[in-house]
């Protein structure tokens, strides 16, 4: 038998069919054998979950008819969203133009324009989301030129474009889910990702966490610098955030979250996203308390590479106040607290073969 008949190509036709079987790594476990497991998104193309959904939002349009051939797609975004619109714009043959503003990172705008997206500029000076505004740009240009808006807030297919990641976790792992943490901004992320799990007889426990400042879980409004999560004061939450599939919902302040990020890059050589960072240090704080031998995944929605020039930049954080050494002390004291339970357990077990 010749080589070339013994192997089978896995070689994809378009990056659409890269999107998803993303991989687990476990961060840090316990001494009575709980782990903390990060489902690595960023590995999707675009560098985020997010591309999940913009793919079914749009293939979910063609099949009702509500996005014609050749058209155009407009939407409100604060980037990874925008990012995977653009890749399935490129594929599939339409115009798309992104709604943003200037809290959203730099690099992510820099991504959609170089994926031949229209950028619409709107709001203030970047201290906070102009969620507001870009939902009411995008409605106007919807209804004067036509173009399909897939309204990721309100739209039930980012929702169901999250099925997918919760068949990986359930193939991936030996066992149940117990925990599931990850940020909420639309709520398709979460929310879907549960839905699925349960609808496959999972007893998954759910944790949603929301930027400081952000309203969706009823905290009071203010300011905050992390971006594709949350929802800021007088912002209409959509449907799409299931507050009966999030078991509890939890607010993480921005150095917390950006100390927690920085931390996950100087000990893995990973890069994530400030809002993956806000869940990463919730669970980090109950993995420690949860049932001995439970799973707790983190889904990490995107890549820390788009993040280079704020929260991984020193300068940036020091003029907010956000660089703070007693909080990168405290998280390097709660993994070495992880490592040492987990050495008293070898210790114990060898002393007692229990």
């Amino acid at each position: 038998m010749s080589l070339t008949s013994m192997k089978s190509e896995r070689v994809a036709a378009n990056a659409a069919e890269l999107i998803g079987r993303t991989p687990l790594l476990e961060l840090t476990r316990t001494g009575a054998g709980s782990r903390l497991l990060l489902k690595l998104e960023q590995f999707n193309p675009t560098g985020s979950t997010k591309v999940r959904m913009a793919s079914e939002m749009i293939l979910a349009a063609e099949r009702s008819g509500a996005l014609k051939p050749g058209g155009t797609i407009v939407e409100p975004t604060s980037g990874n969203t925008g990012t995977g619109l653009a890749l399935v714009a490129i594929e599939r043959g339409y115009r798309f133009i992104a709604v943003v503003d200037h809290h959203a990172s730099k690099d992510k705008l820099r991504a959609m324009q170089a994926m031949g997206a229209h950028l619409v500029v709107v709001g203030g000076n970047g201290e906070g989301p102009s969620t507001v505004e870009r939902r009411r740009v995008a409605g106007e240009i919807a209804r004067d030129t036509g173009a399909f808006w897939p309204d990721q807030h309100h739209n039930p297919n980012n929702n169901a474009g999250y099925a997918t990641l919760a068949a990986e976790l359930l193939e991936d792992l030996a066992g149940d889910v117990d925990y599931l943490v990850g940020a909420v901004g639309t709520g398709g992320t979460l929310c879907g990702t549960v839905r699925a799990l349960r609808e496959r007889g999972s007893a998954v426990t759910s944790i949603g966490v929301e930027p400081k400042g952000s309203i969706i879980f009823g905290g009071p409004g203010g300011k905050y610098w992390q971006t594709g999560a949350g929802a800021p004061a007088g912002f209409t939450v959509g449907p799409n955030v299931v507050h009966a599939l999030i078991d509890e919902g939890v607010t993480v302040c921005d150095m917390d979250a950006f100390t927690t990020a920085r931390g996950v890059a100087r000990r893995t050589g990973l890069l994530v996203g400030g809002t993956a960072g806000a869940a990463i240090f919730i669970a980090l704080k109950r993995l420690a308390v949860v049932e001995p031998g439970s799973t707790m995944v983190v889904l990490v929605c995107d890549a820390g590479e788009k993040y280079l020039d704020t929260l991984y930049d020193d300068a940036w954080l020091r003029e907010r106040g956000l660089l703070n050494e007693p909080a990168h002390q405290r998280l390097h004291r709660l993994l070495a607290a992880f490592e040492e339970s987990r050495r008293l357990a070898a210790i114990d077990h060898a002393r007692t073969g229990t």
